[in-house]
């Protein structure tokens, strides 16, 4: 990365500790269920009226649910590099919270290198550079 200041791209989704990040999800007080993102007014579990959450860091790993690329640029206002590559996307289920995380592969890991089940851990990326920082991503990474 360059010298310019390293900032979440989306602030409050993610903790910016590059070592050891993580989501930052919520969960509810009532039924105990996880959400990501955590902004929420009433918990969605059809068996539960909770309206009280508290934020939770979520795991950081957890195994590919399902995958797929994305031969598209995306469309404002997200980012994608110049020239535009196809890039992975996996659906990962978090290991405590068995709850589905749609986030995109590291860059040069391409869906012929996923599998589902394979395990996978949250790393931060950069995601695009502008005049004062470079925006940085959460991002699935394979292991092993």
């Amino acid at each position: 990365m360059s010298d310019k200041a390293v900032q979440a791209a989306i602030e409050g989704w993610y903790t910016p500790d590059t070592d050891t990040p993580h989501l930052i999800g919520a969960q509810c007080d009532a039924c105990g269920t996880y959400y990501f993102p955590k902004k929420l007014s009433f918990c969605r579990n059809p068996n539960c009226d909770g309206e009280s959450f508290t934020e939770v860091e979520l795991s950081r790993s957890g195994k590919i649910w399902s995958y797929t690329n994305a031969c598209y640029k995306p469309p404002a206002p997200f980012v994608a590099e110049e020239p535009f590559e196809p890039y992975a996307i996996a659906a990962v289920e978090l290991e405590k919270e068995q709850m589905i995380i749609l986030g995109q592969v590291v860059k040069g890991v391409g869906t012929e290198s996923l599998k589902v089940g394979q395990e996978v851990e949250l790393v931060l990326e950069p995601l695009f550079e502008d005049d004062e920082s470079v925006k940085i991503t959460w991002k699935w990474k394979p292991q092993g």
